[in-house]
């Protein structure tokens, strides 16, 4: 009879997995499960509900029988309208048929992205802070990570002076997020086109999650494809998620040359085959009614992220005006805590959830990152809160 081995089931585990740290955000949205009276500016999820028109597309496309796998590639009209989405908006047109593939949202297209074009001993430029998943996307394709430190004083902004440095031999590619999931920053043209002549240059391929290009406040989002020189080594990540408050129906789409959505297409078709067919039904609607609803929410986020600005800085918490997305990321060193500090005691003491701002990398200490994408009767009761707090200390 064969011994058992009652070791810790962990030897099993891959290097790889060993790498990937668990999310920080999950973390305290776990920790908030089923306590009363909690006001959560965690989770980055917009608050509204899917607009009818674009629910009832999804339901409609169930009732007809739309229950089959689509394309690998996607539905076809999904693929058309979105290339005349962007060529009417950014004035970059890609092929419906061959270079546009539909996703199981922006994670999936972040994952087969960075797993079509990076390998072992490749690097990549990712801005610190940043979004939570391009680590460890960049470590499950076996690349490393270079981190870019960016800061409050620049407004969060990438720039060439902070790229130089981190070249290499190995340095492949350059991963833009803007605009920016911490930070609210969004990147002006000028600085853009510096980026642009940087990675013609250098010859460096460049990955730009455009999530949140249609949630910007007083400023114009600039596609980094349809810069001069640029469409032809950018994979553009896009999606329906925090525009058309669609994040469970898991849409998003990636956009590049047709040799890279190619390479890109065999990874998603072994691992999910085809994005959920009733939420491409749901996506076409949303591209086809769903201009004035994205109008609607952009304003109110533009009210409560006024809200927010200004009751951080009298609060005493130094907050620059983040001019996309949905997020505020105050200083809060006037505290003399650590951000793990401010965010446990901001929770124990007054039930409000932020994140701490170095779960999006080691530039993000000294900050938290609060979600205005809830409601301002939440918003306001939670400012009171963290003003209290902050007066306490």
């Amino acid at each position: 009879m064969a011994t058992v081995d009652h070791r810790s089931v962990s030897r099993f585990l891959s290097e790889r997995a060993r790498r990937i740290p668990p999310s920080g955000i999950r973390r305290f949205f776990d920790l908030i499960s089923g306590v009363e009276g909690v006001i959560s500016l965690g989770v980055g999820e917009p608050d509204f509900v899917t607009p009818d028109p674009i629910r009832e597309a999804g339901i409609r496309s169930i009732r007809e029988g739309h229950t089959s796998y689509t394309s690998n590639y996607g539905l076809l009209e999904l693929r058309e309208l979105l290339s005349e989405h962007l060529a009417a908006r950014y004035g970059v047109r890609y092929d419906p048929h061959s270079e546009i593939l539909i996703t199981v949202g922006v994670s999936e297209a972040l994952d087969i992205a960075c797993r079509a074009v990076l390998g072992r001993g490749d690097r990549i430029l990712v801005p610190d802070p940043s979004y939570v998943a391009y680590v460890p996307a960049v470590v499950m394709a076996d690349a490393e990570p270079v981190m870019v430190p960016l800061s409050q004083r620049y407004e969060f902004e990438m720039r060439v002076e902070f790229l130089e440095p981190l070249l290499s031999p190995e340095v492949k590619a350059l991963l833009l997020a803007y605009p920016n999931n911490p930070t609210g920053a969004v990147m002006p043209r000028h600085e853009l086109e510096k980026l642009a002549a940087f990675a013609e240059e250098h010859d460096l391929l460049v990955i730009s999650d455009e999530i949140y290009d249609r949630l910007t406040y007083g400023v114009e989002h600039t596609c980094f494809p349809s810069m001069p020189g640029m469409r032809e080594r950018t994979i553009l990540l896009g999606g329906f998620s925090k525009s058309y408050a669609m994040t469970g129906w898991r849409v998003g789409y990636v956009c590049a040359p047709a040799d890279l959505i190619e390479a890109m297409m065999k990874i998603h078709q072994y691992t999910i085959m085809s994005a959920p067919t009733a939420a491409q039904y749901a996506a076409i609607e949303a591209l086809k009614s769903g201009e004035p609803y994205v109008q609607q929410m952009r304003a109110e986020y533009d009210r409560r992220r006024k809200v927010m600005v200004s009751s951080l800085n009298e609060i005493g918490l130094p907050t620059f005006e983040p001019k996309g997305a949905f997020y505020v990321f105050p200083d809060i060193t006037p505290t003399g805590l650590s951000s793990i500090e401010f965010v446990e005691q901001l929770l124990l003491q007054q039930k409000v959830v932020a994140v701490p701002g170095d779960v999006f990398g080691p530039s993000g200490e000294g900050h938290v990152r609060m979600c205005y994408a809830t409601s301002m009767e939440q918003i306001e009761e939670a400012l009171e809160r963290i003003n209290r707090f902050v007066h306490r200390l």
